[in-house]
């Protein structure tokens, strides 16, 4: 698929994928929808670490209502089934850990575009805002499934109630993300955390994601069940005997993401 609502580039192991409507701060409408499932499906397979970035001073804006759609007639269960359904699943399934590095504002779908990745880092100056109730709807694109989960149901309620904007730092503070970042560090610093997850045990980093996510519905029992068993397949691999021969021999492990 051609691109032309994103830019899509890969590097020693790490994939970055960029919005890149920044005349209309990165709004999603159809085709960048269809550009960013596209590039995670291929990311998975180009790279080792995929991060989600935007161009200009937004991450992005949400959904795109500006974009000549006919409002009063626009069909959203049809475009929430078919357009981002596929778009968070691609991210949700990707078979390496995904980064969303947030270097702007991220409202509405693009403040829940960000929480469905693994690791959300974001520059001190960008901000989250549930936009949804200011025109009469509840947040989608995932945010009522993320947000509780993250910081949990008082919090979650609040801002999806008040619509407020969340500073980077606030967000850090309560859990939503995992880090906000001095502007003038930002790019340097997800840059170094994307190629420290490019080098790292792969496998690994997907069993922790599939552990973490199960937890939430799984009896104490279930989830020892499957720890065991995701364990035991790592416990085969080859990174965990390299993992073991680095501790011994006091270097670095040279992981292979397998």
């Amino acid at each position: 698929m051609p691109y032309g609502a994103i830019r899509y580039e890969t590097s020693d192991g790490v994939a970055v994928i960029t919005l890149a409507r920044g005349q209309v701060m990165n709004a999603l409408n159809t085709s960048m929808r269809a550009e960013i499932t596209d590039a995670l499906h291929r990311a998975g397979a180009d790279a080792r670490v995929v991060v989600l970035t935007g161009e200009g001073r937004a991450f992005c804006a949400g959904q795109d209502l500006g974009d000549g759609t006919d409002l009063a007639t626009l069909d959203l269960e049809r475009v929430l089934r078919e357009e981002y359904a596929p778009m968070l699943a691609a991210m949700h399934n990707c078979p390496v850990p995904v980064i969303a590095a947030v270097n702007g504002v991220a409202a509405g779908a693009g403040a829940n575009l960000a929480l469905a990745a693994d690791v959300v880092i974001a520059a001190e100056s960008a901000g989250f805002i549930q936009a949804f109730t200011r025109i009469g709807l509840l947040p989608d694109a995932g945010g009522t499934w993320f947000l509780p989960r993250l910081v949990g149901q008082a919090r979650a309620m609040g801002a999806a109630l008040f619509a407020e904007r969340i500073s980077a730092r606030q967000a850090a503070d309560w859990g939503m993300i995992w880090e906000a970042v001095a502007d003038v560090d930002f790019d340097h610093h997800w840059r170094a955390r994307a190629a420290e997850l490019a080098k790292g045990p792969t496998r690994a980093y997907l069993a922790v994601r599939q552990a973490m996510l199960a937890g939430a519905g799984n009896d104490l029992a279930a989830q020892l069940a499957l720890e065991a068993q995701l364990q035991g397949a790592l416990g085969i691999g080859r990174d965990f005997a390299e993992g073991i021969a680095a501790f011994h021999e006091k270097r670095p492990p040279r992981f292979e993401g397998r």
